[in-house]
């Protein structure tokens, strides 16, 4: 608790807490949404696809330069992640749903290297069936981002409440 309390206490924690600016906390809230939006709705997009939610017709594989985006967006939502936790960090880190997210979002994010790596550096993806065990990645990310999502705003109000 101690290492919350030092974060917590660091002046850009304060100003984050503090500032009435939009370009404070509301904004950081604002990037953190968005970049969820990007990560879990590309992610989204190609788990569907491996699970044959896809035009028969159009090849998979374009879907691979979705990935430089998905990226970027994790990158934004590490840092206002980041931001946002050191904001209030004894009362979020306290809270059990936080590392329940954590956990979904460190698996699904594993998730999305695996596929990655296993059906889109197949030379034979689109010529052949997907690769073994591509339909159970996708299920899994399906899962893991949905309840990332879903852990992420019971944070709010579920366990300790900031300032009480």
């Amino acid at each position: 608790m101690g290492f919350l309390n030092w974060l917590q206490n660091l002046p850009y924690s304060i100003w984050l807490n503090e500032s009435s600016s939009v370009w404070g906390y509301p904004m950081f809230l604002f990037l953190h949404t968005l970049g969820m939006s990007i990560v879990a709705g590309g992610t989204t997009m190609i788990s569907f696809a491996l699970l044959g939610l896809w035009p028969k017709a159009m090849p998979i594989r374009p879907l691979e330069r979705i990935f430089p985006f998905l990226f970027w967006g994790f990158a934004v939502n590490v840092f206002t992640g980041v931001s946002i936790l050191m904001k209030d960090a004894t009362t979020t880190g306290a809270n059990p749903d936080f590392y329940i997210k954590m956990v979904f979002v460190f698996v699904g994010f594993g998730l999305l290297l695996a596929i990655r790596r296993r059906v889109f550096r197949n030379p034979d993806l689109d010529v052949r069936p997907l690769p073994g065990g591509a339909r159970l990645m996708a299920w899994g990310s399906l899962i893991c981002w949905f309840a990332a999502i879903v852990a992420g705003r019971l944070i709010a109000y579920v366990g300790p409440v900031a300032g009480v």
